[in-house]
């Protein structure tokens, strides 16, 4: 199978199913992706992912990036051969008990999630959650480390250290705030009717705390605050360029949440939805579950590759993990021997396997 030379696009999109079908093939190869999202449907095996993976890297040059929504408790989309990671809820009851052995555990976390992924060839996870725990969110709920921002900031900030540890980027979600609206964004368009200041004093500050721990990308709400700009967040020049952007000063990647979610659908059809994500700062966008919808997409989306000047200012602060033009970028060598060994228990050699059983026995002890 030849591999097709093409710059990565600004689309990220999924599959059918254990192994790619002449369709998703077709779909990957063009110009406008640059990403797959994988679910639990792709997920029979470790074997067969790790086959899956290398098969949408060899498309590719660069490689597409493959990521997966893997935060741990409800949503962990491979189980079966992962170890079942904790609701980010159980971090911060630990944490009201034991700061110290809390931000162990939580780094301890965010390194066997990036370490058991990265073995499978999986780029990265849609984590740390950000958002806070106002007990008004059941999509949210336990996915939320804390409803304290300061605690919530620090330990997410210490998930962020054990992906970085492991040479996995970070991505935080979702920006502002997704804790305080009660309604669900896949299947309704939240409001979220709280003043900036309000928003400022407690939503922003684990982004804040997060930025300074070197989180390379970032995923906007479809929520609208309309006390500050009339758009869900996602689509809103004013969340994403004046308060993440200028405000906050981020300067990593900006994926768009699920377009084919209820809460983007304020924007028009799947088009005018990634055309609004795109002008509002978003550097890619997200179509998941909806085929016919990625298809529309792709047919009438001019191509768009990755912008450079967003990406190179995604270089970690702390550990080694960033987002390249040319892809995710890792430890090389660990991920050059990640790749290379055919087996499972292989993966445990040397002093990465040493971290990560140690990181699992952490997790034990803790939970």
């Amino acid at each position: 199978m030849s591999t097709l030379r093409c710059p990565l696009g600004s689309v990220m999109i999924d599959i059918e199913g254990l192994q790619l079908s002449a369709t998703d093939r077709t779909r990957l190869a063009h110009p406008a992706v640059g990403g797959v999202i994988l679910f639990t449907r792709n997920y029979a095996s470790t074997h067969q992912l790790r086959a899956l993976t290398a098969e949408i890297h060899a498309l590719r040059s660069p490689a597409l990036w493959i990521a997966v929504d893997h935060e741990g408790g409800r949503v962990q989309r491979f189980r079966d051969g992962f170890t079942q990671l904790p609701a980010a809820a159980s971090l911060g009851t630990l944490f009201d008990r034991n700061p110290q052995a809390a931000l162990h555990a939580a780094e301890a976390a965010g390194y066997v999630l990036a370490h058991e992924l990265s073995c499978q060839g999986v780029d990265f996870s849609f984590t740390p959650v950000l958002d806070l725990d106002f007990g008004q969110s059941a999509v949210i709920g336990t996915r939320a480390l804390h409803a304290d921002a300061d605690k919530a900031g620090d330990l997410a900030a210490a998930v962020i250290g054990g992906l970085h540890a492991a040479g996995m980027a970070a991505v935080g979600k979702h920006f502002p705030g997704h804790g305080y609206a009660s309604a669900d964004s896949h299947h309704a368009v939240p409001i979220d009717e709280r003043t900036l200041s309000a928003i400022e004093a407690l939503d922003l500050r684990p982004y804040g705390r997060c930025i300074a721990a070197g989180m390379e990308a970032v995923m906007p709400a479809h929520i609208i605050y309309p006390a500050v700009a009339p758009q869900p967040a996602g689509f809103s020049p004013r969340w994403l360029g004046e308060i993440l952007r200028r405000q906050l000063g981020f300067r990593g990647l900006i994926f768009s949440d699920d377009l084919s979610m209820e809460g983007a659908s304020v924007a028009g059809d799947v088009v005018a939805r990634a055309q609004a994500a795109y002008a509002a700062g978003c550097d890619m966008v997200l179509v998941c579950n909806a085929p016919e919808q990625a298809d529309q997409l792709l047919q009438r989306l001019p191509a768009r590759a990755i912008e450079p000047g967003h990406v190179t200012g995604c270089l970690a602060r702390r550990g080694r993990a960033r987002f390249d033009a040319t892809g995710v970028v890792r430890d090389d060598a660990a991920l050059r021997v990640a790749r290379a060994r055919p087996r499972d228990d292989a993966l445990l050699a040397g002093r990465a396997g040493e971290r990560y059983l140690a990181a699992r026995q952490t997790l034990a002890r803790s939970l």
